[in-house]
């Protein structure tokens, strides 16, 4: 799909085009509303203000769409390919994940969020035991970062554009 065929799309269905690309449906219906978009850095700039713009409460919605790094079940072909570098990485590196995974999940409140793509599973690894040192004000942005990363990279894939 390019562009203007985004564009063009009735609400309903850009709605759910733009929820592949990030899964708080305030984004979303958000995004699907600040149409049309000029381009590609267009409408990345937007769903960075919306993003930046929204309460904790979509901020977890998003979070929640995602699988856990090196969970192995993806949520989507997007998914399997951005957390690909995972295929590699040796039991030691998948137990330790899920166990810190776990302690993550339960300290912050949400899986942790990392912008996979590229990343080796040693990398993810040492993101992960870094991150959840930190304290819960600290880890949300950052969270909230990633996100806004990983959507970046998806609207570039929605629109069929090189990232």
């Amino acid at each position: 799909m390019t562009v203007d065929e985004l564009n063009r799309l009735d609400a309903g269905r850009a709605r759910f085009e733009f929820l592949r690309c990030c899964g708080s449906t305030r984004w979303a219906a958000a995004m699907a509303e600040g149409r049309p978009f000029e381009d590609l850095d267009a409408m990345r700039a937007r769903g960075d203000e919306i993003w930046r713009s929204l309460a904790r409460a979509d901020w977890f919605e998003a979070f929640a769409a995602h699988p856990k790094i090196g969970d192995g079940r993806t949520a989507s072909a997007w998914s399997a390919a951005e957390q690909s570098g995972m295929q590699s990485a040796d039991d030691d590196v998948r137990a330790r994940l899920e166990r810190l995974n776990a302690e993550y999940e339960q300290r912050f409140g949400f899986i942790f969020i990392v912008c996979a793509t590229g990343k080796a599973p040693g990398e993810m690894l040492a993101l992960l035991e870094r991150r959840i040192t930190n304290r819960p004000e600290t880890e949300l942005p950052l969270a909230a970062d990633e996100q806004r990363k990983i959507t970046a990279l998806r609207l570039a894939k929605l629109v069929d554009q090189p990232t």
